[in-house]
């Protein structure tokens, strides 16, 4: 089993050149940076939470994605050309959960003040930011981070390398996606400071929830679409 993780492969070392590596770089930074499900939610806990209770949610996302990068660079993403069914079901399933994590996130509760914790609608319990096991669980319904994935390993990478290297590919990845998610949970913490009336943190809220929503609509789009092809696939 170590022999074949670590077997030569033609490919290595043209992966550790600076033409390959270079815009692998690029394109997990331009992915982890820009706004999408992941980003959103770390923007409203960190409005909401903090950096501090945050961590765990930020850490949970880079964690679940360098696992979601090594299931899709072992070939296992390719399962969705043989099952074109079970892409669908993915695709239906992780947008409707974001549609309610965006009407969630729109209607959190919120303090009576800034110095109290965000109440829960049930009783003498408070609202709390998603735990690590949650963030690392939620990569795998979440339709940008399949996409980005899937795109890594397809456009980025040289096919046919080994388990080491296929290692390196996904933890370089996971190392740039770090910093960049990170900033998105300072930026909501710092967001705080001008949110300190109930009014101000409600209208954020509605708008991170809204933002996350619109940022639905090209899979919205496209489902009908989706939906056709699957059905004559499954036809023939």
């Amino acid at each position: 089993m170590l022999n074949q993780f670590f077997a030569p492969s033609p490919m290595l070392d043209n992966f550790l050149t600076v033409p390959i590596l270079l815009p692998a770089v690029i394109f997990a930074m331009v992915a982890s940076i820009t706004p999408g499900p992941n980003n959103m939610m770390l923007l409203a806990s960190g409005v909401n939470f903090g950096i501090r209770r945050t961590i765990p949610h930020l850490l949970g996302i880079t964690v679940g994605f360098f696992l979601l990068l090594l299931v899709v660079g072992s070939g296992l993403g390719f399962i969705f050309q043989t099952y074109p069914l079970l892409q669908l079901f993915l695709m239906i399933i992780s947008t409707l959960y974001l549609l309610w994590l965006a009407w969630h996130i729109a209607f959190q509760p919120i303090a009576a003040d800034a110095n109290s914790p965000p109440t829960s609608p049930r009783p003498g319990s408070v609202a709390r930011p998603m735990t690590h096991f949650a963030a690392i669980l939620f990569q795998w319904i979440n339709p940008k981070a399949w996409v980005i994935a899937i795109g890594y390993f397809s456009d980025y990478i040289p096919a046919h390398i080994n388990g080491f290297a296929l290692l390196l590919a996904a933890l370089l990845f996971a190392l740039i996606n770090l910093p960049c998610v990170f900033v998105w949970a300072v930026l909501g913490a710092n967001l705080s400071r001008w949110l300190q009336s109930r009014r101000k943190m409600m209208w954020f809220n509605r708008s991170v929830g809204l933002l996350l929503a619109v940022s639905l609509l090209p899979i919205l789009i496209s489902l009908p679409a989706a939906i056709t092809m699957t059905l004559s696939q499954l036809r023939y």
